[in-house]
């Protein structure tokens, strides 16, 4: 038995008081003479002895009845429970991932979990409770079962450490209270478990386990070949199962189911099916149809209206060969002598290139980093007889360091940084034996810089910073045989293209995605993205000529949206769930050490509301004080 006030139980030491009063009462008996001596002696000692019984008895009925009353105020009590703790806290986390689309024998896990969480009245009075998307702290047991019958699928998946570390926040601070975890979920993924040993956290864990683990998903698609009147696009299914002989996919245009093709896929195996479209711009999805998992069975893309990248070369002399690269069907190409240049088109370009300047004059650098610091990419050829000091000057202020004095020795350009975003998937294979470019003279450069093309002795022709590509000595025929290799072409575009970083045909929710619209915003507006169900603002960084977007956990369902200035649509953009969670392997929370795992989710708030019940027995002492009251007052009135 249990105190839920302890300190009252020393009033019991005042029911010594009414003892000492009773042992030590100075009334004594008085003697009245009698005739008859023998009789009155009789009479005198059978008073007495019923006397003292009587007064035994009402003592003792009294000090009862006492002690009942203070017992019964310091609420004494049995609990199931062998801690010393008086207090819980319960906390549930419920897995929504996408995972949780699988069957069960009542159907989708999720649904069914809630639907059992609603209906089950063990659940604790007060509680606190989290999911993937949302965080509840303190609600009561009617709140709980209405938030959590509208709980959705959420495209967010919190790894088992992250869990934990979000329920210890929901728990208080006071450490004589018992913290009991509850954690629903199907365990999807290959992850490890955490060490949950040194917690003062009790987990409780239900496996909500499907009756099928076999699952296909459309995994991605991409853009294989390009054609004069057509688009050739490859969809790339997976399968997480068993064969499956004949498997319809659909590609539509919004709506509208525009060609249909079919693909045998084997056992825990891949496949693709090819289709082409007409259009230039196009938004739509590829859909298959399978029972297991839902959120995989529909792809959307978009393909946008291309958009010209502006290019200006600035020089000194002509240059032919960039002309020839940066062609109308993809760029908006400009190239102005260094005398007649044109300051108001500066921030209007997207990529500058500085051909073989002699000097660079402090109001030509001044322009120039203003574009650059607005995103513009910047490439810096210098002229043989390049005024180091100007340039000097520029590259500082650029953080790029400084050029020494020109070296006057063949040297052959060896190394392709292929790792580099210049050259990621341009070549097939590492190529290692074609004629490499040589150069004349060259400029050595304070290492302040990503190399991207290397000379043989480890020195760099060609290096980034940020958005600004140097090169560190002149492209023209007397001086190199560059712009005659297979490397002009690819180095050129490569850098262009990726001044504006255009929409992918999708990407991915949950993902850090970046990327760029092109459209000049006035100075108080700003881009939102939305479609019939979701409305939000991306975080964007606004320069002259475009709007660099980027976006993680928005928008939180799967579809094609729209990019808005306001009412204006200025182009699409598609998000996907992610397919980590298409492979249905599941991990054993049985093993799980210092973990109780329970079958079902009735099953673990039952033993919870056992080991938590305190039956309460201040009535019954109650009840007793007013039964010694009862007998005491029995004793006074009927015992003569």
């Amino acid at each position: 038995m249990q105190f839920k006030h302890p300190e009252l139980l020393f009033a019991l030491l005042f029911l010594i008081i009414p003892i000492l009063i009773h042992l030590f009462q100075l009334r004594k008996f008085q003697k009245t003479p009698f005739t008859n001596v023998k009789f009155l002696k009789e009479v005198t000692i059978q008073t007495r002895k019923s006397s003292k019984l009587k007064k035994w008895l009402v003592l003792l009925s009294r000090l009862f009845a006492l002690a009942c009353i203070i017992i019964a105020f310091a609420q004494p009590y049995f609990s199931q429970d062998t801690e010393t703790a008086t207090e819980s806290e319960t906390v549930i986390y419920i897995d929504n991932s996408l995972s949780l689309q699988a069957k069960g024998n009542q159907g989708e896990l999720l649904k069914n979990a809630t639907q059992q969480l609603f209906r089950n009245s063990n659940i604790p009075q007060q509680l606190s409770w989290f999911s993937n998307n949302t965080s509840t702290r303190q609600v009561t047991r009617e709140d709980f079962k209405n938030e959590v019958l509208s709980l959705n699928y959420s495209s967010n998946s919190l790894t088992f450490d992250e869990a934990l570390l979000k329920a210890e926040t929901l728990f208080s601070k006071d450490e004589t209270v018992s913290k009991n975890l509850i954690w629903i979920s199907d365990f999807q993924g290959q992850q490890n478990f955490p060490e949950v040993s040194n917690t003062t956290i009790n987990i409780s864990t239900v496996q909500l386990t499907p009756v099928n683990t076999n699952n296909l998903s459309v995994d991605s698609i991409y853009v294989s070949a390009v054609n004069s009147a057509s688009i050739e696009l490859t969809v790339l299914l997976e399968n997480y199962g068993a064969a499956v002989d004949n498997v319809p996919i659909g590609l539509y245009k919004d709506d509208n189911l525009i060609a249909r093709t079919s693909a045998q896929i084997g056992a825990n195996a891949s496949a693709t099916a090819i289709f082409e479209i007409d259009d230039e711009e196009f938004s739509g999805r590829i859909s298959i149809t399978d029972e297991s998992l839902i959120f995989d069975n529909d792809l959307y893309f978009n393909i946008n209206e291309k958009s010209p990248i502006k290019v200006l070369s600035i020089y000194e002399n002509p240059a032919n060969y960039l002309r020839r690269i940066y062609t109308d069907d993809e760029f908006e190409w400009q190239a102005q002598q260094i005398n007649q240049l044109d300051f108001n088109i500066l921030n209007q370009q997207n990529t500058i290139i500085l051909n073989e300047l002699n000097e660079i004059p402090i109001v030509l650098q001044n322009a120039l980093m203003a574009f650059v610091e607005n995103n513009g990419t910047l490439v810096i050829i210098p002229s043989v007889e390049a005024d180091l000091a100007t340039y000097n000057s520029f590259l500082n202020r650029l953080n790029f360091g400084t050029l020494t004095k020109a070296e006057s020795v063949d040297r052959q350009i060896t190394t392709i940084h292929f790792a580099h975003p210049v050259y990621q998937n341009v070549f097939e294979n590492q190529i290692t034996n074609f004629q490499y470019p040589t150069v004349k003279n060259y400029f050595a450069l304070n290492r302040n810089h990503t190399a991207v093309l290397s000379f043989e002795n480890n020195q760099d022709f060609l290096m980034q910073n940020q958005n600004v590509y140097l090169f560190s000595g002149a492209l023209n025929t007397d001086n190199s045989n560059f712009i005659n290799s297979p490397l002009v072409v690819p180095t050129f575009y490569r850098i262009g293209k990726q001044s504006l970083p255009l929409s992918n045909l999708y990407y991915t929710i949950g993902e850090h995605n970046e990327f760029a619209v092109a459209v000049s915003l006035p100075q108080d507006h700003i881009l939102n993205i939305r479609n019939e169900q979701t409305d939000f603002i991306p975080l964007q960084q606004n320069s002259s000529n475009s709007v660099l977007i980027t976006t993680t956990d928005q928008p939180e369902m799967a579809g094609i949206f729209g990019i808005y200035d306001k009412d204006n649509r200025i182009e699409n953009v598609s998000y996907n769930y992610s397919r980590s969670e298409s492979r249905m392997i599941y991990m054993n929370p049985a093993s799980w050490q210092g973990v109780e795992n329970h079958n079902s989710i009735n099953a673990v708030f039952q033993e919870l509301a056992t080991a938590g019940e305190i039956k309460n027995l201040w009535k019954w002492f109650v009840i007793l004080a007013l039964l010694f009251l009862a007998i005491e007052m029995f004793l006074l009135k009927f015992l003569k």
